[in-house]
């Protein structure tokens, strides 16, 4: 299995080659949209580079919930999530930095979830498996 900096070597060079960003940006604590400038589209090219160059298979919506605070009112209520959310969100994310969005749950704070050590964490728990 390869080390933690093989893997995010990795993700930093799948992540220049997608986003066309300089490797420099690609910091382990680097936001996928805040920071690095990733649209919708651009989340399905980068699960597909993750398994071309890991060879594995990411089944589609595991890396990248699709709906983690829908608009389900349990889930988000007022544009904020709720505890309930929260869980569902730690649930399908656990490699994710739940805490961090428990301590500004604003809606528009989820994407941030989406960060390079994250990536690397999913990766580390898929690659172990």
């Amino acid at each position: 299995m390869p080390t933690t900096d093989e893997i995010f070597d990795k993700v930093r060079q799948t992540l220049t080659d997608a986003l066309g960003v300089d490797d420099d940006e690609v910091t382990s604590e680097a936001t996928l949209i805040g920071d690095l400038g990733a649209e919708s589209i651009d989340f399905l090219d980068i699960v597909f580079r993750l398994e071309k160059n890991f060879d594995i298979k990411i089944p589609r919506g595991e890396l990248f919930p699709e709906s983690i605070a829908s608009a389900d009112s349990s889930f988000v209520q007022d544009g904020v999530v709720t505890d309930e959310g929260l869980a569902n969100i730690r649930n399908s994310m656990p490699y994710a930095d739940v805490d961090k969005l428990a301590e500004d749950p604003k809606v528009e704070n989820v994407q941030d979830l989406f960060t390079v050590n994250m990536m690397v964490r999913f990766l580390e728990a898929k690659l172990a498996n």
